[in-house]
């Protein structure tokens, strides 16, 4: 598969939240992850953003979805970047705080930057959370 082949592979796995074992197969060992956004400063690694999410998605905000809305692929810097929203409500067990029964509807973009070998070798997340903690009651 191409660079951007996996990159989107990647995306929709880790979006519909299949979890690590999916996602994995499209990732370098010990892929770096990094984000300014509250929630995910001390996630280091895409395998700890993968599992994040997961749990977001199955327990926190089960149901969840997303829209893409772009994305492009840079032959000469290997880079992958999607657009997408991400709709979910808090009705499931997590958080900072008891279900508030209320949804977010967050935009965001992922970064990843691909290897010689055509897997995310690193991710970055570019994301307002605290327009998506206000939206769901939690700030």
């Amino acid at each position: 598969m191409s660079a951007m082949e996996n990159a989107t592979n990647f995306f929709h796995a880790c979006e519909s939240v299949q979890g690590w074992d999916e996602c994995s197969k499209y990732v370098a060992h010990d892929a770096y992850f990094s984000a300014q956004s509250e929630p995910l400063t001390d996630i280091t690694t895409v395998k700890e953003y993968v599992v994040w999410m997961t749990n977001f998605g199955q327990n926190i905000a089960p149901g969840c979805s997303y829209e893409l809305h772009s994305s492009a692929y840079d032959d000469a810097t290997s880079t992958a970047v999607f657009f997408a929203t991400f709709t979910g409500t808090h009705t499931g067990d997590g958080g900072p705080v008891p279900a508030t029964h209320k949804e977010t509807n967050t935009h965001y973009v992922y970064i990843f930057t691909m290897d010689g070998e055509d897997k995310i070798s690193r991710m970055q997340k570019v994301w307002n959370a605290p327009w998506a903690m206000r939206e769901l009651g939690w700030l």
